[in-house]
């Protein structure tokens, strides 16, 4: 017993290792973590902290970009109404049409004064002023509250002439025009625009006002010391919740790196953290100003109390680990126990480990081999039996084709002693034609020797027959070395010479053109032809990929019994969908065969060969 305890101890023992390096794993990261964590989180809270003033700053944008996109948008509306504008445009006339009587004078006003209050109901309150060029004005607040003719006298006023279009002019906080609202409200925000003819001439202009507390309303709703305020693009101060801000330039604006970012500076030694959105279509922006500590208050706060956790639940998980570590590695180590009674030759033992797990898998695939193992040293002397018979076998199947070709060699020579050298070319020829033919390794070969193989062919049925046939080649040279399956150009040269030429005197050409990324192979006869019917027969019978011969199967002999169906699909195989295969013919003109293919277009599996 105190045996088998000091082995599970040892250090070279399996479970020692993996809980050692478990802990070791664990417990250095976690050390780091602790002793790096106040400058990780300090990071953390940084970025966080900068990330929620964007946040909070892109909501309170999104209203403040409505309450102004809905100003917009009454512009909008008076610039573009139909109705609206043809009333406009004749009461700024200098001189009204006598035609309309003093009720429809009326009705025209009161359309209009009915349009301007029906536009202002919706959303926050505005006050909505047209002044017409020869002085006539329209408003939604009576002329004891402003006078709107008192407008012409402002600074901006004059600017308004030199918009164009859409252009609209965005008028800051000044101080408010409307005495009822002077007391609560003393400032307010404005935009402008002009109105114009068919000729572009201005004859009016277009005002809308609201009061500033409506955006600094959002702003006093901030919680702490922090400040939230509206821009113009020279960093004036327009609405602040506290009054007497408005008018100031902001001196920090500069803190900020870019547009629409956010940034912590330091104001007499304290960290402030600053932000700035843009708004577009007016060209100011909202700026916020947080001290950095109340920023990250509630976030430090949070990070302190997860830390503390985390040291808890590390001493947790250590405690519990090292337990269920020793729990699983137990039946590992008595499968070593085994395998070490296993190298000392006993093959008896087994492990017997009941579990669902990959051990309890290993265990069960461990007995089965122990017992593979003894069955197996009963089959060894019977497998190398048969194997040397098998070798034997192999060694015999090598010699039959080796013998014949050196017997056709021999004949060959004795032939050509005796000076026959016609015959000797012939036992020549179908010497490499056998040997091609056997030679079951080269499922592929180079378009030069195929081209050997067609003119050995052809050697052999110039023997055959009284006629001679002629072949004229024309093949690029780089074609040459492009590997295409064997026996492919051999049948249809078989059939243009028993078919097309009907074994008589003729020519075959053989060339290859090249067409950018293809590459076409023409196999073409002077001989007789065939018609129109049985062309489109054939064509028709290759298209279906089945069963596809050039001739009877009564004519079939020696190569030629592979067929245009066999070289179609074997060509289809090799070069897949890129292939293309078509026949031509006229009676009395000769046929042509166009193997289209794609250069460097094989399959994985011929290039391999091929290499």
């Amino acid at each position: 017993m105190k045996l088998k305890k000091h082995w599970k101890l040892e250090p070279k023992s399996f479970r020692f290792k993996v809980i050692f390096i478990s802990i070791i794993c664990l417990v250095i990261p976690a050390t780091i973590s602790l002793f790096i964590y106040n400058y990780l989180t300090t990071d953390t809270l940084k970025e966080q902290a900068l990330s929620n003033a964007n946040r909070e700053l892109t909501i309170a944008n999104e209203y403040v970009e409505k309450l102004l996109e809905d100003m917009l948008y009454i512009t909008n509306f008076i610039q573009l109404d139909a109705e609206m504008n043809t009333i406009l445009k004749e009461k700024a006339k200098s001189t009204s049409d006598p035609t309309l009587s003093e009720y429809e004078k009326f009705m025209d006003e009161n359309r209009i004064n009915k349009t301007i209050e029906n536009i202002t109901l919706v959303g926050e309150k505005s006050y909505v002023t047209i002044l017409l060029k020869n002085g006539k004005s329209y408003s939604n607040y009576s002329s004891w509250e402003y006078d709107p003719n008192l407008l012409v006298h402002e600074k901006w006023f004059n600017q308004l002439n030199d918009l164009q279009g859409y252009e609209s002019i965005w008028i800051g906080s000044q101080p408010t025009m409307i005495k009822s609202e002077v007391k609560n409200n003393p400032y307010q925000l404005s935009v402008a625009r002009t109105l114009r003819d068919e000729n572009v001439k201005v004859y009016g202009y277009v005002i809308v006002t609201i009061m500033e507390n409506k955006i600094n309303e959002l702003f006093s709703g901030l919680h702490g010391h922090e400040e939230m305020m509206l821009l113009n693009a020279s960093n004036q101060i327009l609405s602040h919740r506290d009054d007497s801000r408005i008018g100031e330039n902001f001196q920090y604006s500069s803190q900020l790196k870019e547009q629409n970012s956010s940034n912590i500076f330091q104001i007499s030694k304290k960290d402030y953290l600053i932000a700035e959105h843009n708004i577009s279509f007016t060209g100011w922006k909202l700026v916020s100003l947080v001290p950095y500590k109340q920023a990250v208050n509630k976030i430090n706060s949070i990070f302190n109390k997860v830390f503390v956790v985390q040291i808890v639940s590390f001493a947790l998980f250590l405690f519990l680990m090292a337990y269920l570590l020793r729990t699983i590695t137990k039946p590992i180590v008595h499968l070593g126990n085994v395998a070490q009674s296993v190298k000392q030759g006993n093959l008896t033992v087994r492990s017997r480990i009941q579990s669902r797990d990959e051990v309890g898998r290993l265990s069960d695939s461990f007995d089965h081999m122990l017992d593979r193992v003894n069955e197996m040293i009963d089959e060894i002397t019977d497998t190398q039996e048969r194997k040397r018979k098998a070798e034997l076998a192999m060694l015999q199947a090598q010699i039959n084709p080796h013998f014949l070709f050196n017997v056709l060699n021999s004949i060959r020579m004795k032939v050509l002693v005796k000076g026959d050298k016609e015959s000797a070319n012939m036992i020549t020829s179908l010497s490499k034609l056998l040997r091609m033919t056997i030679d079951k390794n080269k499922e592929t070969i180079t378009f030069q020797e195929e081209i050997q193989i067609v003119l050995d062919y052809i050697n052999l049925m110039n023997m055959r027959q009284k006629e001679e046939v002629k072949v004229e080649l024309c093949v690029h040279e780089e074609a040459q070395t492009i590997r295409i399956p064997r026996f492919i150009l051999q049948p249809i040269i078989e059939n243009s010479i028993i078919h097309g030429l009907n074994q008589s005197a003729g020519t075959i050409v053989v060339r290859t053109e090249i067409i950018d990324s293809q590459m076409v192979i023409v196999i073409e006869d002077d001989g007789q032809g065939m018609d129109h019917e049985t062309l489109v027969h054939l064509r028709r019978k290759l298209s279906q990929t089945s069963g596809i011969e050039y001739r009877n199967s009564e004519n079939h002999k020696g190569f030629s019994s592979l067929g245009l169906s066999n070289v179609y699909e074997r060509m289809f195989i090799t070069f897949g969908k890129s292939f293309q295969m078509d026949i031509q013919s006229k009676p009395g003109e000769g046929t042509k065969v166009l193997l289209t293919i794609q250069k460097g277009g094989c399959h994985p599996d011929v290039q391999s060969d091929a290499s």
